[in-house]
Order: structure tokens, then C-alpha cells, then sequence
């Protein structure tokens, strides 16, 4: 059964949860949060996430989504289960719920706007990215049986195309520029679908990683880490035997992911063991 809350997310829960309608297909929304205007001439520093989490759970949580994604740092907040319509378009009184319309309908904002500029580097486009994390939320909407397909076309620019028979008819992904009632042109584009991933080895529980456990499973971790750069090993550990390098190379990596003080003392939990994806064993 698909998980109602995305693994990888920060639980924001708004506890305002309302049923879709399974009688239309199933969908995700692309959305940008467009949160400041920048040009080339004239880019714009990104606003932080935690900026944009703090509006969707105050001010602004008559207009948040279901997911508030990061590209730059593969970060993700959360304010409604998959099963609840979320808030971000608009649904004018008479046509249809457009919030509403899909088994489920579930609404990415990414934290994004033309010309922003990161660490000193000035992005024109969501594509531009790194897009951090999108093969987990590409996964994590594909479990909700949202099929990998833009039945309006992907977005390559800031138009509008809207058809509201194929709204009603046709699952998959729809930009914010496609959805009837609706006015905005965003998100301008967004990344191609991502591979379908291996399956992951599930979480042991933290008891497991203790001095002196040997499994295949920490040797399946070693590798994992030594990819993501978070190797803090020294020649002749041993690879499949959880030690003290272990713990430092494990730190690295809830470093990696933002993660501080206790959450980043180099003990596995299952939110970070989930985001390393370590390949599952047969």
C-alpha cells in the first residue's frame, strides 16, 4: 500500500484533509512558487525553504500544496496526506474541483522562480537544476498509480494549453498552466521522468548497527556512501562490519541531507536510511 505521507518529507500536516474524487484519473499538479521576480539582467537570490515551509503553515495555508520540494538541496515538506485534496488552484464555485478531480491529485510546488540565483550560480529554468530529489518524488507519485505522462504536453515554456476533457478524462502529470479554472502559466518546465529505481533494502532499526555487527546489508551501506561522498573510511576496514568509520561516514551523510545535532550523530534512522537507497538483498 502506497505510504499517504512521503517518506523523505518533513510532516507539516495542516489537519485540514478533505476526499478527492475517485471518479476522474489520477494526477499530479507541477507548480513553481515563483516567489519573486528576477531577470537575467537582474537575477534574484532564492528564498529558504524554511521561508516558504513557515508560509504554507501560516499565511498561506489556504493555497499550499500537498508537497513543497527543494531541487537544490532534495528537501521536501508536506501539508496533506496523498488522500486529501490540497489547496493550490483555484476552484471556482459551479465547475469542477479541480482540487478534487482524480483518485488523487496530488500538487508539487517547487521552490523556484526564473533567474534565481544559488550559491552564485543563476538558474533560468526548474530543468536547470540540480533537481535533487526527484527520482524519490517521481517514485513516491508513481505509487499513487499517477502514470508517467503529461496528457497536455510536458511544460517547455511559460504558456498556457487547457483542455477541460482531457482534465476530466486523462491521468498523469498536468502543469499548473494546464488546469481549467486556472490562470497561471507555470512551472515553465520540469524534469524529464526519472528511471524507476532498484528496490531499496528496508530499515533494519536502529539496534542493528552496533560495534561489531557483520551483514552484507553494512556492506551494501559502505558502497552506498563511498557513491555519495560521505567515505570517511580509512584503508583496511572491513566493510561489512559496523565500526567507528561507519559511524563518521554515516554522519557525513545526515550532514549531507542538512541534518544537525543528535539527527547527525552517525546512527542510521529510518528517514536517512530511506534517502540512501542501499540496494535490496535477495
Amino acid at each position: 500500500m502506497a505510504d499517504i505521507w512521503m517518506p523523505q518529507a518533513i510532516k507539516a500536516d495542516l489537519d485540514d484533509h478533505a476526499p478527492c474524487d475517485p471518479a476522474f484519473p489520477p494526477k499530479a499538479i507541477a507548480h513553481i512558487t515563483a516567489d519573486r521576480t528576477a531577470t537575467a539582467a537582474a537575477p534574484a537570490d532564492l528564498v529558504p525553504f524554511a521561508d516558504l515551509q513557515k508560509l504554507f503553515t501560516h499565511d498561506g495555508k489556504g493555497k499550499a500544496p500537498h508537497i513543497l520540494w527543494d531541487p537544490f538541496a532534495g528537501t521536501f515538506a508536506q501539508f496533506f496526506p496523498a488522500t486529501s485534496r490540497s489547496k493550490a488552484l483555484r476552484d471556482l464555485p459551479g465547475g469542477t474541483r479541480t482540487n478534487r478531480a482524480g483518485e488523487v491529485v496530488i500538487q508539487i510546488e517547487a521552490l523556484f522562480f526564473p533567474f534565481c540565483r544559488v550559491k552564485g550560480k543563476v538558474f533560468a529554468a526548474l530543468a536547470d537544476t540540480p533537481c535533487h530529489g526527484w527520482q524519490e518524488l517521481n517514485d513516491w507519485v508513481r505509487s499513487w498509480d499517477v502514470p508517467d505522462t503529461w496528457p497536455m504536453g510536458q511544460p517547455t515554456d511559460f504558456t498556457s494549453h487547457r483542455s477541460a476533457r482531457v482534465w476530466k478524462s486523462q491521468g498523469g502529470w498536468y502543469a499548473h498552466a494546464h488546469v481549467p479554472e486556472n490562470d497561471h502559466v507555470d512551472p515553465g518546465s520540469w524534469p524529464v521522468f526519472a528511471a524507476r529505481m532498484a528496490p531499496a533494502e528496508p530499515f533494519p532499526g536502529a539496534a542493528f548497527f552496533h560495534t561489531g555487527q557483520k551483514s552484507p546489508v553494512i556492506a551494501a551501506m559502505h558502497r552506498r556512501l563511498v557513491a555519495e561522498d560521505c567515505d570517511r573510511y580509512r584503508p583496511g576496514d572491513v566493510i561489512d562490519v559496523w565500526e567507528v568509520d561507519d559511524v563518521k561516514s554515516y554522519a557525513a551523510w545526515q550532514q549531507k541531507l542538512g541534518l544537525s545535532g543528535r539527527d547527525a550523530d552517525g546512527t542510521p534512522g529510518k528517514p536517512s536510511w530511506d534517502r540512501l537507497r542501499v540496494p535490496h538483498l535477495a
